[in-house]
């Protein structure tokens, strides 16, 4: 993708980045903390009974899943009209800004104790999100020129950013939550929140020129906005929404870790470590760990197969990503068979998934990310980027749809399923890769390369 929103001015650079980088990275480190802290504790306190020290709503298994699906759904959906607005109207940088304080106004709702702030707050954090989310990600590719080939390094740094605040807050937001109170750990993700909106604040000076609304008559991109997509550019986006159908079923297996899985943890698995029982919440935090530790390595992998010559690009990790996933689909089933004949299983299962599914994720989701960045033409820099979040809620969708399915199918069939249908349609995708590259023009030669 042309280069929509860097000027030629040199930037201030730190660890051999842009500083914007790492304004950026604290930004959604924080909001990342505060959206995982709340997930963490979503589905748990919908479940627990409204009778107990620690009362929640009491709701059934299904019903939780239910509004999990369609609030995670509509968390992601919203990137599309965050991206027209950053796109037609405010710029990519305001709207940031705009879901940033819309964010600590949902999650500092959520922490009061009222069926009416419950669903006022969740929807402060769709709104907020779909405002945020697609724009930060955009900006970040901003920071770089169309031949940079830290690009790729920047989205691994920014992608590791997402997962530190991922990892702390189920951590301190769900024991906080699970132990003391559900709006105490709320009320945490509500700080985190504050926390990044004023480091954004703090960090304008070192986003000048990225993210500034270019659909006026004077902005220097104005060509891009009038003219009509050429042929190669239709191409691309072609392939960018096939893409996205990897995105929708990678994230319909992996999002049952916030519902399916972490019910699975809370209520069927043996949490005994030493004496002592692990919150279930905290498995939460799993995935985070294992891609703060392996990220460097995963990267590092395909940068050494690059190298060699061998096959790398975004096309074919993708798929890879789908099918590593759906292996670990096999040590739930597995955990279920378990559960069946002993009435509980080891936590042991649930990390063995977590680590094939954080693998998956590592060779997917942040060579995703990139991948848009250079094929999405000019005009629809932020759309296509909210597109994406936009399959990733749908994703969303089908993980709450299948969590629900479960409850009457049962657990063994639908992690089975999942795994078979992962594994089938990933090889699909492999066995059409050349005809797919063909479409890209070249534009998606650049290996993810290991973050320094």
């Amino acid at each position: 993708m042309a280069e929509t929103n860097t000027t030629n001015r040199k930037r201030t650079e730190l660890l051999g980045h842009p500083v914007g980088l790492f304004i950026l990275f604290f930004t959604e480190l924080w909001e990342r903390f505060s959206y995982y802290g709340m997930r963490a504790l979503l589905v748990l306190y919908m479940t627990a009974i409204s009778t107990g020290d620690n009362p929640g709503f009491g709701w059934s298994n299904e019903d939780a899943l239910q509004l999990y699906g369609w609030y995670t759904m509509l968390v992601y959906i919203s990137s599309i009209p965050g991206g027209w607005i950053a796109d037609k109207i405010l710029g990519q940088k305001k709207t940031v800004m705009l879901g940033g304080a819309l964010l600590c106004a949902g999650h500092g709702v959520l922490a009061i104790d009222s069926i009416s702030a419950f669903y006022a707050g969740l929807g402060l954090i769709i709104a907020g999100v779909g405002c945020l989310k697609p724009n930060i990600s955009t900006m970040v590719g901003g920071l770089y020129g169309a031949k940079d080939e830290r690009r790729d390094v920047g989205f691994t740094i920014f992608y590791i950013g997402i997962n530190i605040g991922a990892l702390l807050a189920p951590l301190l937001c769900g024991y906080l939550g699970e132990k003391y109170g559900w709006h105490l750990g709320f009320g945490l993700a509500a700080i985190g929140m504050f926390f990044g909106q004023i480091v954004y604040i703090w960090g304008q000076k070192y986003l000048k020129g990225v993210g500034d609304f270019i659909g006026n008559d004077d902005n220097p991109h104005k060509e891009f906005q009038d003219k009509p997509l050429t042929s190669q550019e239709k191409d691309r986006v072609k392939v960018l929404f096939i893409s996205f159908l990897l995105v929708i079923l990678f994230w319909g297996a992996f999002e049952q870790a916030g519902g399916l899985l972490n019910l699975w943890a809370d209520q069927k698995t043996d949490r005994m470590f030493l004496g002592w029982e692990i919150p279930a919440s905290w498995f939460q935090s799993v995935n985070s760990f294992f891609i703060i530790t392996l990220g460097s390595l995963i990267a590092g992998f395909w940068y050494r197969r690059k190298m060699k010559g061998k096959e790398a690009s975004s096309l074919f990790k993708m798929p890879v990503g789908l099918i590593i996933q759906g292996v670990g689909f096999f040590f739930m089933a597995y955990s279920a068979l378990e559960f069946a004949g002993n009435g509980s299983t080891s936590f042991v299962w649930l990390i063995l998934f977590y680590l094939f599914s954080t693998i998956g994720e590592l060779c997917l989701s942040p060579v995703a990310l990139s991948f848009i960045t250079k094929l999405a033409p000019v005009k629809y820099a932020s759309l296509m980027m909210g597109a994406f979040w936009a399959a990733t809620g749908l994703g969303n969708k089908l993980a709450g749809l299948l969590g629900e399915y479960s409850q009457s199918a049962g657990e063994f069939e639908i992690f089975t399923g999942i795994a078979i249908f992962s594994i089938a349609i990933g090889g699909l995708v492999l066995l059409i890769l050349k005809p797919l590259k063909r479409l890209t023009h070249g534009a998606e030669d650049l290996a993810v390369q290991p973050a320094h």
